[in-house]
């Protein structure tokens, strides 16, 4: 892959003020747990700590509340739609708003609203930045040209050296407007130190897990490519009844899905062993209790913050060998990769994990925390982040 030139990366540095500057992101909406709604937040704080303005155009949603709690505004506006007629009127919804609040740069996030964005940043001579979050299908010209708008900004942020590669190699982009920005985790929420184990004794007796049983966690809202199927028949494999298997995460509405699941799950006798529960509010306990996370995904992730989490707590993982995982697991010191979809792989590496020594457990899980801290923090994807807009407001100043 021709990753990005190092050079291309941001580091941390001095020029992070933004008094006086007004930063619209705009994304479709505000829902609850997706990572752009995340990283909308985070970023949002960290204008607002720096001095700055924070807005952002959405349809809402249940995390309206989170930008109110950090200081940013929220502006109700049909982002979500792709009905052209809509995207066409939003252009001059949005162009009325970078006038009348003076905002200095857009930051788009999703590509719908992007395509109003860009018109709209076109029309005033605004800035146009985006961060480029996953993949997206191209499986035709008109999509790859509906996706091409996430490459069109002054910069574009890459959430991961895996997305940079495929920026270049699928839409052109050319390095030297591109920024690989790894995203970030809150070292504060995701600290082994601050989870108490009352928090963890909480959600075992919820999830009813017995005491003294291994416990192997794959988060994830439930679709076929994140690989649940494909787990549930490595658990088959192990052959083990002394453990209890966790599918953390909501259907979204894919009610078909999650009963194949069950099925699957009823056909191998598992169903003492393996659970499927719910979108979980306290995560970092969900880590806490598990002996092993899992990542099975079988497209590869975009970045893949679950992996990032748990080994923010200290938690070995076992991931898919492709996408953003090789650039977040250390194989051997703080986690393995296995060949995407094999599911004899997985269910030797999880029997590895599960065998493990306490000595070598505890060797992996000191190498974790450090790995995230030094590379993952919240606070360094904040740091960057602001200096690629400090690169664009210097970059307009001087022509």
């Amino acid at each position: 892959m021709n990753d990005t030139a190092d050079h291309n990366t941001i580091g941390s540095g001095p020029e992070t003020d933004l008094k006086g500057v007004t930063i619209l992101q705009v994304l479709p909406a505000m829902g609850a747990g997706g990572g752009v709604e995340r990283g909308t937040v985070e970023i949002a704080e960290a204008i607002v700590a720096r001095g700055g303005r924070a807005l952002v155009a959405s349809n809402g949603g249940a995390n309206e509340h989170e930008l109110k709690r950090v200081g940013a505004e929220h502006i109700r506006l049909a982002m979500h739609s792709k009905n052209p007629l809509v995207m066409y009127a939003n252009i001059g919804r949005l162009e009325a708003l970078i006038k009348h609040e003076g905002v200095h740069i857009v930051h788009a996030r999703s590509r719908a609203p992007a395509w109003s964005a860009y018109f709209a940043t076109r029309r005033t001579g605004v800035p146009f930045l985006t961060t480029f979050h996953g993949t997206y299908a191209a499986g035709n010209a008109l999509k790859r040209k509906y996706n091409s708008v996430m490459t069109k900004g002054v910069r574009v942020i890459a959430i991961s050296r895996f997305i940079a590669g495929h920026l270049h190699q699928n839409y052109g982009a050319a390095s030297e407007k591109i920024r690989t920005i790894h995203r970030g985790v809150n070292l504060e929420r995701f600290d082994p130190a601050l989870v108490t184990a009352e928090r963890v004794t909480v959600l075992a007796s919820d999830w009813r897990l017995e005491d003294g049983l291994p416990v192997v966690m794959l988060p994830g809202r439930l679709t076929r490519w994140k690989g649940q199927t494909m787990f549930i028949e490595a658990i088959a494999k192990l052959g083990r009844r002394d453990l209890r298997c966790l599918l953390v995460g909501g259907d979204q509405g894919r009610v078909e899905y999650r009963q194949e699941l069950e099925n699957l799950v009823n056909r191998h006798g598992l169903g003492e062993i393996v659970r499927i529960v719910n979108h979980c509010d306290d995560m970092p306990a969900a880590y806490m209790m598990s002996d092993v996370v899992v990542s099975a995904s079988t497209d590869p992730e975009a970045f893949g913050r679950v992996l990032v989490e748990a080994q923010a707590l200290g938690r070995p993982v076992v991931a898919s060998d492709h996408g953003g995982a090789r650039e977040t697991v250390l194989v051997g010191e703080t986690g393995w990769l296995f060949p995407p979809g094999d599911v004899d792989v997985l269910a030797e590496t999880l029997d590895k994990v599960l065998n493990l020594a306490g000595e070598t457990r505890q060797k992996m899980a000191k190498k974790a925390i450090a790995h995230v801290r030094k590379n993952f923090s919240k606070q360094a994807m904040c740091d960057r982040t602001v200096e690629v807009y400090r690169e664009i407001l210097d970059r307009k100043a001087g022509g």
